[in-house]
């Protein structure tokens, strides 16, 4: 192989190893990185104690773990928010379904695409309000206690 062609192939087998590790690592990412600004007081008072939001960051593990959630992160409101893989209410549907019949005293809430478009930040997209999605507790016709 002449030497000139090695940068090719060191970058070539660096995006083959890039592209072959877990997605877990990444998806974790926003967990991780909600938990951080909301535990280091980044974006104010919680309205939770801080045991809560330790205790949302495995929900919000789980839900970037289901099949139509591109990226996950905790609220400041002790919901969970999502960015969906597709925006379509079958998809929407399949996902809060499986999302409550695992979670079902949470809140899972979407983000919209404009929402996505304003909010550039982790920072700001932790601070959407859970109150305008439908809990899973009444989804699932639980009572609030």
């Amino acid at each position: 192989m002449p030497p000139h062609r090695f940068p090719y192939v060191k970058r070539f087998l660096i995006a083959v190893l890039l592209a072959t590790l877990p997605m877990g690592a990444a998806l974790a990412d926003s967990c991780s990185r909600s938990r951080e600004l909301l535990l280091g007081g980044l974006v104010g008072e919680l309205p939770q104690p801080p045991a809560s939001y330790k205790q949302l960051f495995n929900t919000c593990l789980a839900a970037a773990g289901i099949a139509n959630v591109k990226d996950s992160f905790l609220l400041k409101d002790g919901g969970i928010g999502v960015i969906p893989k597709r925006d379509e209410i079958a998809a929407t549907a399949a996902t809060l379904s499986e999302f409550c019949q695992r979670y079902p005293r949470a809140t899972l809430r979407f983000a919209t695409r404009s929402e996505l478009q304003r909010l550039k930040s982790l920072s700001q997209l932790v601070q959407l309000s859970s109150g305008g999605a439908t809990s899973c507790r009444k989804i699932m016709g639980l009572s609030d206690g």
